[in-house]
């Protein structure tokens, strides 16, 4: 039998009651989702449905015993929320629709997410992939950023959010989205064999110094 942190059931505020926050790749819905997640909201009487910063959109005050028929219910996949892992991938709508989109970060993201969402890494590992400069994705403040140019993709790394905040460096620019796939694979490698357990990328990178980061990856 699964543990309730398998489920992806987080444990809430009254101790009593729990919340799941499906996987939704790069934030995108369909109206056929959203009306599964408004009819178990409903018949199970939740106290809230909550759009997270990570854009899934987590349910709120289920009960321990309605927590695997919800789950069969909605036929979803859990999201990564918690643990030493890829954390869901968050994409901007790029040149798919915004008129400011330099490049298709959606198109980019849900590839990032099809092969890194939920793998298990040395500490928690967040992806963001912004169609422009202005980083609407934030990925200035995630281990792993990307932004959109005309010539191609700028590749930022280190970043986090947190009780200690760090804006990501500029590792490589002007990439095609193959050149951007290899390089973050690199990253995630090297993260991989060099980070302590619980160290963030950022954390990493000052413990080692950036330019031994960067020769390395380069």
């Amino acid at each position: 039998m699964l543990k309730l942190g398998e489920k992806g059931a987080i444990p809430q505020r009254d101790k009593e009651t729990y919340a799941i926050a499906p996987h939704i790749p790069c934030g995108l819905v369909t109206p056929e989702i959203l009306r599964k997640l408004a009819d178990v909201a409903e018949k199970y009487k939740v106290q809230a449905m909550k759009i997270t910063s990570a854009t899934r959109i987590a349910i709120v005050g289920l009960k321990e015993d309605d927590i695997d028929a919800v789950w069969k219910e909605l036929d979803m996949a859990p999201g990564a929320a918690v643990g030493l892992c890829v954390r869901s991938i968050r994409a901007c709508p790029g040149n798919t629709f915004c008129k400011m989109g330099q490049q298709d970060a959606l198109g980019l993201g849900m590839k990032l997410d099809a092969q890194y969402h939920g793998l298990d890494l040395p500490g928690k590992f967040k992806m963001a992939v912004s169609g422009c400069h202005i980083n609407c994705a934030e990925s200035w403040v995630r281990d792993v950023g990307l932004f959109g140019k005309p010539k191609g993709w700028t590749l930022v790394i280190g970043g986090n959010v947190g009780m200690n905040p760090r804006i990501a460096q500029e590792l490589a620019a002007d990439l095609s989205d193959e050149q951007a796939l290899d390089k973050i694979s690199q990253v995630v490698s090297y993260y991989k064999e060099n980070a302590q357990k619980g160290e963030r990328l950022g954390k990493m990178i000052d413990r080692a110094g950036f330019d031994v980061v960067k020769a390395a990856l380069l």
